[in-house]
């Protein structure tokens, strides 16, 4: 008998293509597409309907049968409302992590089990070792598509069970397989937006549901030099749209965020890029995907960022902490973000920064 597999179908060419070349392998193949958000508001920026009927199309083409589970509760509870107390808390989150964590992997492969898949596999662009031998996660080919970032957060009991089909395709190999195999979404534009939310004005979304109130920005001195509309509508290393140039005394250079003070709800800025500048981090919610990590490896601290020497010390009552200390200094290191570890091409695991020095 082939071997079942439940393909998560976005709607996406990276997933359809992902079902193609499974069926071609001689895998028996299902589908899942899985609505997360529940604010269809009619507006340009609710895809989930077109998206579906993308989804639909391809499995059609293929002859494979199409699931579809709303998971929209569980994203809120253990995504959404851990994105919103984090800018709350004046840092600055990643929901595309957590989603993986929670929902494509940890939920997709609850329901594929209730289905009867013992396997699942998802459009990433990240490879894996063959099933049978001790689980390695490795980047993508297409070093500007790799997505194993975005993977080092997910249990490595559930990545053991899934596979990724295009990750050793480039991008545009995977485009050229879907029009030879006559998926219309063969050109769709990739997804950029909040993962399952979608493509919005940021500002006005996130002003929807966390309180932004005004306070002073401020240089490192103290000194007021404006008014931010809520630190939540800004980032550490951000340059436009402050509003403070011009200042009478001051160089005529740009000015970036430093940090936040949320205790006194001021946003700190700086001439001096300098100040951006970060030799070590701390992390914390460590996941280990091959085993935990002490000693020299490389580092990214935010998505498609080169790989940065470093060395990694664990510490804690059982290594659930890690002091991370860099070959050289990191440029707006973002406490909520996430830091990934590499030895070469594979992904060790990482962790959540907590803070930056």
């Amino acid at each position: 008998m082939a071997q079942a597999v439940m393909v998560g179908m976005s709607g996406g060419v990276d997933s359809a293509v992902s079902a193609l070349l499974l069926q071609e392998r001689g895998f028996d193949v299902a589908g899942l597409f899985m609505k997360n958000w529940e604010e269809d508001d009619g507006t340009e920026y609710c895809t989930a309907e077109a998206d579906y009927a993308d989804a639909a199309a391809v499995c059609d083409r293929l002859g494979i049968e199409l699931h579809a589970a709303n998971f929209a509760a569980e994203y809120w509870d253990n995504v959404f409302e851990a994105f919103l107390a984090d800018y709350r808390s004046g840092r600055t989150p990643n929901p595309d992590v957590l989603c993986n964590r929670e929902i494509k992997f940890k939920l997709f492969l609850d329901y594929a089990e209730l289905l009867g898949f013992e396997t699942i596999a998802t459009g990433h662009y990240a490879r894996r070792s063959p099933p049978g031998e001790p689980f390695r996660l490795f980047k993508g080919t297409d070093q500007s598509k790799d997505q194993s970032y975005f993977l080092q957060a997910v249990a490595k009991e559930q990545l053991e069970r899934c596979l990724f089909p295009v990750g050793h395709l480039e991008k545009r190999t995977v485009r050229e397989l879907a029009c030879r195999a006559g998926f219309d979404i063969h050109d769709k534009k990739d997804s950029t937006g909040i993962c399952f939310i979608g493509e919005r004005r940021f500002a006005d979304f996130l002003g929807r549901y966390v309180r932004c109130t005004r306070g002073p920005i401020t240089d490192t001195a103290g000194a007021v030099l404006g008014e931010h509309r809520g630190l939540a509508f800004h980032t550490l290393g951000q340059r436009q749209g402050l509003g403070v140039g011009g200042q009478r005394g001051r160089a005529e250079k740009p000015w970036y965020v430093a940090r936040k003070d949320a205790a006194n709800n001021a946003l700190v800025v700086t001439q001096d890029e300098s100040d951006l500048a970060a030799g070590t981090l701390e992390a914390s919610e460590l996941n280990w995907i091959r085993a935990p990590w002490q000693g020299r490896c490389t580092a990214k601290t935010r998505y498609r960022q080169p790989d940065q020497a470093c060395t990694v010390t664990l510490h804690g009552e059982r290594g659930e902490r890690a002091h991370v200390a860099f070959a050289q200094p990191q440029r707006a290191v973002t406490p909520g973000q996430y830091v990934a570890f590499y030895d070469g091409d594979e992904c060790l695991g990482g962790g959540r920064i907590e803070a930056a020095h």
